[in-house]
């Protein structure tokens, strides 16, 4: 089931085949900066690696640091978009649109370097 790219970047809780964020094996953030093409791409890209590589094992929270500057100290957060993988542990972090696959498969331990 692939997710026809959204012109909205939704909030917290989306992208959530897992019955919860608690129960979801894999736990990813990612931070954006408002609606901007690149945020759209890093969240659609994200969300079709997802459906690819973690069926059903994942809950996606995205962050608008436009609108919760402070919540990017948490994670460190330098440069935007940036995926961070909460869980498993350890916390990884990806910057960029993840346009990449195979850079984010690698980055996020789901394939082998």
């Amino acid at each position: 089931m692939k997710t026809t790219p959204s012109k909205k970047l939704r909030k917290p809780g989306n992208g959530q085949p897992a019955s919860d964020g608690d129960s979801a094996r894999w736990n990813l953030r990612l931070y954006v900066a408002g609606q901007t093409p690149r945020s759209l791409t890093a969240f659609k890209n994200l969300k079709d690696i997802c459906e690819e590589y973690l069926k059903g094992e994942y809950h996606i929270e995205v962050i608008d640091l436009m609108e919760n500057p402070t919540l990017a100290r948490g994670d460190q957060i330098l440069a935007i978009p940036t995926l961070v993988r909460k869980l498993p542990q350890p916390i990884r972090k990806i910057i960029g649109d993840l346009s990449n696959t195979e850079r984010v498969l690698v980055g996020l331990d789901i394939k082998p370097s």
